[in-house]
């Protein structure tokens, strides 16, 4: 089993959106996908994110966005950085993860929202926006907004930001691989790969 902690927020989130799927079909692995709340994870306990972005180290910073684009284009991705509104409050869009699952609608509206956000640089916290986003995979945006705002979906969105924090998690996207084995980061894509067939004996 693959456990996939994730907030749309995060470029390097979207790449690895794009390249678990099929790993986890090469092993016939089930994702259990589990929608956070980054920014409440990085208020929690890993608050140097925000110095980070204050204070950048100008080579690192370049550095980052040359290798973003590299793993966008291994990726066959757009993703435009940085987007107009970074950070973006994607409380909406992630508590709409957590309603759409109930509808088997999750990976659907995921992938809109990373591909709304990332690749045509649309604000995701803005209501017409996610309207559209509905719109585009089927869901009735009335239906939706009504939907997020239940207190069940704010619960267990909090519930899984506070779960990978206990977890031992600290950003996004966090994958865990049967239970116990956390890896962070699209970049460990080989790595989990790597799990999966050690452990059907590859």
């Amino acid at each position: 089993m693959i456990e996939f902690y994730f907030d749309c927020s995060s470029p390097w989130t979207y790449l690895a959106f794009h390249s678990i799927p099929p790993i986890a079909a090469e092993f016939g692995a089930e994702i259990v996908w589990k929608p956070i709340l980054v920014g409440g994870i990085f208020n929690t306990i890993n608050p140097t994110v925000y110095e980070s972005r204050k204070n950048p180290v100008p080579a690192k910073a370049a550095y980052m966005l040359k290798d973003l684009e590299d793993w966008a284009r291994l990726a066959g991705l757009q993703i435009r950085m940085p987007p107009s509104v970074f950070p973006v409050n994607s409380v909406k869009a992630m508590r709409g993860c957590i309603l759409l699952e109930r509808q088997d609608k999750l990976v659907d509206f995921a992938r809109a929202t990373f591909e709304a956000y990332w690749g045509r640089d649309e604000d995701i916290s803005k209501d017409d926006v996610l309207a559209g986003i509905c719109k585009r995979v089927g869901v009735d945006p009335a239906g939706f907004f009504a939907g997020i705002a239940d207190a069940d979906v704010k619960t267990r969105l909090r519930e899984h930001t506070e779960e990978l924090v206990a977890r031992g998690g600290f950003g996004s996207p966090t994958i865990f691989v049967d239970g116990d084995d956390m890896y962070f980061g699209n970049d460990r894509a080989p790595l989990i790969r790597s799990a999966l067939a050690q452990r059907q004996g590859r």
